[in-house]
């Protein structure tokens, strides 16, 4: 089944799980920009390069590098019949440079499914994280615990809790989020793409609700 997709919601409302979970069972890849990110930059690319250029300045990445970034992964074979992304877009402006990138490929988004999660079950999600020194794993005390506390199942590393992993630091990215996010939302609803998620169900019912949505949504 062919199925463009847009995923959003507020860090902690479970989509990176929800999407790996939904790529697998569509076939399809699930494009998350900061993973994006630094395969750019790790492995010096044109656009890695200029990316790295304005944060050694301190300065926020152009959308321009970042749509960039964005055109050349869905131009791989791959994608051909289809993607999750996550992360992107983040914003109206990048929303619509990702539809004039579509139209210019032929195709068009299916569908924009927000998992809708309430700030205070955000938090708590968050506060349970741990990631992989090693690896950049995460888990989860609560939804994806490691088989050993502590280290990491897919390499044995030590698992840490990041120092941007504080409540306040949380309470700062839900806020960003809100903020950037919100117009967003209004933008995919009234352009007819938006579906709705109860987030704080469990993760099955979560991904059932998500594959139901696709099924309408993709055929």
């Amino acid at each position: 089944m062919g199925c463009r997709i847009v995923l959003l919601g507020m860090p902690g409302a479970g989509k990176g799980t929800q999407a790996d979970q939904l790529a697998e069972a569509l076939g399809i890849p699930h494009i998350a920009s900061g993973d994006l990110f630094r395969e750019h930059l790790h492995q010096g690319t044109e656009l890695g390069r200029l990316a790295q250029g304005y944060m050694d300045r301190g300065e926020l990445v152009p959308d321009e590098v970042t749509i960039g970034m964005i055109a050349e992964r869905i131009a791989r074979p791959d994608c051909a019949e289809g993607f999750i992304l996550d992360g992107f877009p983040r914003t109206v402006a990048q929303a619509e440079a990702l539809g004039r990138l579509l139209s210019q490929n032929g195709t068009r988004l299916d569908m924009v499914a927000l998992i809708r999660v309430r700030e205070e079950v955000a938090l708590a999600r968050l506060a349970g994280r741990w990631t992989c020194r090693n690896c950049g794993a995460v888990y989860h005390t609560l939804f994806n615990p490691p088989r050993q506390a502590g280290v990491c199942d897919a390499c044995g590393g030590e698992l840490y809790q990041r120092s941007d992993e504080t409540e306040e630091a949380h309470r700062r990215r839900l806020k960003v989020y809100q903020e950037q996010t919100a117009p967003l939302v209004e933008y995919y609803r009234r352009i007819g793409l938006l579906v709705e998620i109860d987030g704080e169900q469990s993760i099955d019912d979560v991904q059932a609700d998500l594959r139901a949505t696709v099924e309408t949504a993709c055929g």
